[in-house]
């Protein structure tokens, strides 16, 4: 069975650190670019960040652009989102998904696989 689980989540304070990672299992994933999607209660699923397939084009939400590093490693199938200076509006359940040969898209729908999100929350 071909899944993607994220783990990493937790409760942090304002101005803390976390890092997510996005671990793939069922098939290599080094085809694939690896998307970090946040959903908030009340509000749309919004993307955060992207990595293509080969690891060349990285691209990050304006919101978090400075504060976010993706990255990826093949050998462990897994890739990691190191997120700073977090804030307590960056609380939200934070998603990973796989698009097959992708660039990394900001646009969901692109995105074929999911994970089940992992919780941030950012206390003031």
């Amino acid at each position: 069975q071909v899944q993607l689980v994220e783990s990493g989540g937790g409760l942090v304070q304002a101005g803390g650190s976390l890092r997510l990672s996005c671990a793939a299992s069922g098939r290599t994933f080094s085809s694939d670019a690896i998307g970090w999607f946040r959903q908030a209660p009340g509000k749309e699923r919004e993307f955060v960040a992207a990595i293509s397939w080969s690891g060349s084009d990285i691209d990050y939400a304006d919101s978090m652009k400075g504060r976010l590093t993706i990255s990826r490693d093949s050998a462990k199938n897994t890739v990691y989102l190191q997120m700073n200076s977090l804030k307590p509006e960056d609380t939200a359940v934070y998603y990973c998904a796989a698009d097959h040969y992708g660039y990394g898209s900001r646009r969901s729908s692109e995105y074929d696989i999911w994970g089940q999100g992992t919780q941030v929350t950012v206390s003031s």
